[in-house]
């Protein structure tokens, strides 16, 4: 009897990707996947390691795994915590089998061979467990490379493909860097590829999200002579790397979003090539708006630079859909600043936008600023942020009542339009006899929040619309 796999997936589409990846190489291995993780074989939790609630959920999911899986399960953590901590994740959590980087030694301990080295501690009491008291290790690459290996066919009418891996940016507040590394960009050939494997061939994938930790600055790591563009810079001629990527992705399936957008990258050129795909939804990486927070930052723009990209974005498609997230609490943010970013949220009128303390991170620029915001302070600025923009989502979402739509059917009864990024953003209710993977024009009768419910016109597909395959049940 062949082996079982359960993968346990934590933090952002990227990690998903990545997850992704594992099972294709487990399944050519030879493994199969468990129902749950209390019948597999081989445990793997994919972590996350971006701010200290994120860390606390991975390990949190760690020791419970451990305490479920059978007798003779190996338990095995990967993913970002793996990377950036290494050993000292090792001593802190003995009752893992293995803590692996993203490379061969995962595949090894798969096998039942594994090669970590060191002793554990012999006890660890319970959580929190600290981490981060020192700098994080430089970053390595890995014994193989995720980004190129294959993976299973999509089971949903949807997929992320994860284009690049790192950054070289340079922002205050990120580690990342420190143990993704610098930017390394695919070809655009073997993402074409990807697609094509993923479904884009056969008409059975629907809709692919581009995602990397920088997006709109995909192949400038390898492209001699390049220079960033800047949407206040000089013109550049010909097509940027991502601007040619996204028209070829849309060549292949009926949508294609982008999450992850620096606001210096998002020019004329690319925004042309986003809308011409159908899928006007722009997820815009802000993080603040006051001047000199993003000075402290390390961040270019400013909050009316960021207004008047959307005013022209929207004078362009006026139903585009945007998306965006800032950190509240970062050393020396003011009370002027946190009412410059009241104000700014108020007049720009984003569709979804996410809120998220401060988290200092050892080895950033931030984390020996001064001026640090106390708890408390972080935690009812973050309040009045959510409260404004939850009334401005319900207030966009109450606007589509009685309007027609097109949307993809995810899984029985839940569906989206080019409106709602899939696992992020607020759903569409419908009938759940419309069938996964098909398009439908339907009619909004309904919001509540974030979500929307609507009936089809009539029975059919919208045209052009492909089901997938009959076998799939939208399941990830």
């Amino acid at each position: 009897m062949a082996e079982r796999y359960w993968i346990e997936t934590l933090g952002c589409p990227k990690n998903q990707v990545d997850s992704d990846k594992l099972v294709g190489t487990l399944t050519v291995d030879g493994f199969e996947a468990a129902d749950s993780p209390e019948e597999a074989d081989l445990v793997v939790v994919n972590t996350c390691a971006f701010i200290e609630s994120a860390r606390q959920e991975s390990i949190d999911t760690v020791l419970a795994l451990s305490d479920t899986r059978r007798d003779g399960a190996r338990l095995v953590v990967t993913g970002c915590m793996a990377e950036r901590y290494g050993d000292e994740l090792a001593e802190a959590l003995p009752e893992v089998d293995l803590v692996a980087p993203f490379g061969m030694s995962l595949f090894a301990e798969a096998h039942g061979t594994p090669t970590v080295t060191g002793t554990p501690a012999d006890t660890v009491t319970g959580t929190p467990v600290t981490l981060g008291t020192k700098p994080a290790p430089a970053a390595t690459i890995p014994d193989f490379d995720l980004l190129n290996l294959p993976r299973p066919h999509s089971s949903a009418p949807w997929s992320y493909i994860k284009v690049a891996e790192g950054c070289d940016r340079n922002c205050g507040f990120c580690a990342i860097p420190s143990f993704r590394g610098k930017q390394r960009s695919r070809s655009t050939e073997s993402i074409l590829a990807e697609v094509d494997q993923l479904g884009g061939s056969d008409g059975s994938l629907a809709e692919v999200v581009l995602v990397a930790q920088d997006l709109s600055s995909f192949a400038l790591d390898r492209s001699t002579g390049r220079t960033e563009p800047r949407i206040d810079g000089p013109a550049i001629g010909g097509n940027r790397p991502i601007v040619d990527l996204v028209a070829a992705v849309s060549a292949r399936v009926r949508w294609t979003r982008l999450l992850y957008l620096y606001p210096s990258t998002l020019d004329d050129a690319l925004v042309e090539a986003i809308l011409a795909t159908g899928v006007p939804y722009f997820d815009l990486s802000l993080q603040h708006v006051s001047r000199p927070m993003l000075k402290r930052m390390r961040r270019w723009g400013e909050g009316e630079r960021f207004l008047e990209r959307i005013r022209s974005i929207r004078a362009a498609e006026p139903t585009s859909a945007f998306r965006s997230s800032f950190i509240v609490g970062y050393p020396g943010e003011t009370e002027a600043d946190h009412d410059h970013l009241l104000a700014w949220i108020d007049e720009a009128q984003l569709d979804w936008v996410g809120f998220f303390p401060f988290s200092n991170e050892a080895g950033t620029y931030a984390a020996d600023l001064d001026d640090q915001v106390p708890e408390e302070l972080v935690t009812e600025r973050i309040r009045e942020c959510t409260e404004l923009q939850d009334g401005i989502t319900a207030r966009r979402r109450d606007d589509l009542i009685g309007s027609t739509i097109e949307v993809l059917i995810d899984t029985p009864g839940e569906a989206r339009s080019y409106r709602e990024a899939p696992e992020i953003d607020g759903i569409v209710t419908v009938p759940e006899h419309l069938t996964v993977g098909s398009f439908f024009e339907v009619i909004v009768t309904d919001s509540d929040g974030p979500d929307l419910t609507a009936v089809p016109i009539g029975d059919g597909p919208a045209d052009g619309a492909m089901p997938m395959a009959a076998a799939s049940t939208g399941e990830r």
